[in-house]
């Protein structure tokens, strides 16, 4: 523990990747409040082998959006790290979204899910709109959206499962929700283990993945006030998290009403999620506590 008075400079790691070394914009409006509470910070790219990771005071997992493709070299990382948050167990759990049968288990609402290992066969259902995917992935890379209705589409689908399956990855299809369209989804965010802030995200997919996504797709992001039923189930979502809430700096859950009108769980984002701090005057303040808290 780090004591408020000390002289010594007290050094935090924001850890993003060799795409955005400088961090994600968003990252950079902790700069200033940081340094408001004398805590020197420093941009530290993850599989960078000259980080001296030991020489900080805290490490704080954020925009390390390149590890879905060496999710075990990733891990292998974090379980090496000292004073990581989130921490490394969280960060090994999370990284795979099997995680979402664990919360299906604890009683929370989540998106209907269809597995399909390498060596599965799948053909897709005759009628409907489906979301494909491998659950090793992060800024919607390698993710498509297919009309079952139409043949071109299925076509497509087929060779995106496939894909995916000679790669050895598991693969996730869901239904897509039609109130994506209208209502859009909702991440709800927790900092320092208290509800800060939500967002809504417009319609992110608009077809067939083209393998054309770099890092992230583009998100159309605006400040929204979180609903009583959303909230609740972030909640149960937070409460079945191996180890308890407790241990976690940030949390991000997302959002999409079902058919029924009531909220299904995404994805529980614990280890690299977008904070969205621009859209809320106080994120970036209540953030700098979450982690000043850990410090003293």
């Amino acid at each position: 523990m780090i004591d408020a008075a000390t002289t010594r400079a007290v050094q935090v790691a924001l850890v993003t990747c060799s795409a955005v070394p400088d961090l994600d914009p968003d990252d950079r409006l902790l700069l200033g409040p940081l340094a408001d509470r004398a805590v020197s910070v420093a941009p530290a790219v993850w599989d960078d082998p000259t980080v001296d990771w030991a020489s900080f005071d805290l490490v704080v997992l954020r925009s390390t959006w390149d590890y879905a493709s060496r999710r075990a070299e990733f891990v292998a990382w974090a379980d090496r790290v000292p004073r990581l948050v989130n921490p490394a167990e969280v960060v090994t759990w999370n990284t795979d979204k099997r995680y979402l049968r664990e919360l299906e288990s604890g009683g929370v609402p989540v998106v209907a899910t269809t597995w399909i290992e390498p060596g599965d066969t799948w053909s897709m259902p005759a009628e409907g709109e489906w979301v494909i995917k491998p659950a090793v992935s992060a800024g919607g890379k390698d993710t498509g959206r297919y009309d079952a209705g139409d043949p071109a589409q299925r076509g497509h689908a087929a060779t995106h499962v496939a894909g995916l399956q000679a790669a050895g990855r598991l693969v996730m299809v869901q239904p897509y929700l039609p109130a994506v369209d209208s209502y859009g989804e909702t991440a709800v965010l927790f900092l320092g283990g208290e509800y800060s802030h939500s967002i809504r995200k417009g319609p992110l997919l608009g077809g067939p993945d083209l393998g054309d996504v770099e890092l992230y797709r583009a998100e159309e992001i605006t400040a929204r006030l979180p609903t009583p039923s959303e909230l609740s189930v972030a909640e149960k979502a937070l409460a079945v998290v191996p180890g308890g809430p407790d241990q976690l700096l940030y949390a991000r859950i997302d959002l999409i009403p079902g058919l029924d009108g009531e909220p299904l769980l995404v994805e529980l984002e614990l280890t690299e999620p977008s904070l969205f701090l621009s859209t809320s005057s106080a994120a970036a303040d209540r953030l700098a506590d979450a982690i000043f808290d850990r410090l003293v």
